[in-house]
């Protein structure tokens, strides 16, 4: 199985009263700031429980998402990506993270909003390729333990499959273990730097 169309969520653990909107400007700010990189925006807020905020790139799109009522940073890879699977998920988390990273770091923020390192979800936007089965959850179970285990510096971690058929291939990464955005950067760079 070639795994395409990586998605990856980090649930907000503090917002302390930012509102989605604050992403508009911040967004727009990335936008004139990079050299191309990023080149729209749509806005969701007005949906209860939706996209939220979405920035578009030609790579991924990154957006403050909302939906389930569950307020996250969503990564969206949408450019095909070379290497294992195994590399694929860490090269998706490691991104995802540090926009988690940057966004927290955010000067407009003044350090009010922090994501939760304890929880991930990966979503694959391919139907196709990755039904959400049984079947499927085998065949990536050990690349997702390794992930796991890398991301959570082997802290006990749990996955769980959403088995609704309806839904695309989505699994749940929780530990017990309290992380901090940059403890789980360091290491997944420290663990591929040990293979």
């Amino acid at each position: 199985m070639d795994l395409q169309k990586i998605n990856v969520k980090f649930f907000v653990g503090e917002s302390n009263g930012v509102p989605l909107t604050a992403f508009i400007n911040i967004f727009h700010s990335w936008i004139q700031a990079s050299d191309g990189d990023y080149y729209d925006l749509a806005e969701y807020s007005h949906m209860a429980s939706g996209p939220g905020i979405l920035l578009i790139a030609h790579e991924a799109n990154i957006s403050i998402d909302n939906t389930g009522s569950r307020l996250g940073l969503l990564y969206n890879q949408k450019q095909p990506m070379q290497g294992s699977n195994r590399e694929k998920l860490h090269s998706t988390f490691r991104s995802a993270l540090d926009y988690c990273r940057r966004v927290e770091g955010e000067p407009s923020l003044q350090g009010k909003f922090k994501f939760r390192g304890d929880e991930a979800l990966i979503l694959i936007n391919d139907r196709l390729h990755a039904p959400n089965t049984e079947r499927t959850f085998r065949a990536l179970k050990p690349d997702l333990e390794d992930l796991a285990r890398a991301l959570y510096g082997g802290a006990d971690f749990t996955l769980r499959r959403n088995t609704d058929p309806k839904q695309r291939f989505t699994v749940q990464i929780k530990t017990r273990s309290a992380f901090e955005i940059e403890a789980l950067l360091k290491n997944l760079g420290a663990t591929d730097g040990n293979h």
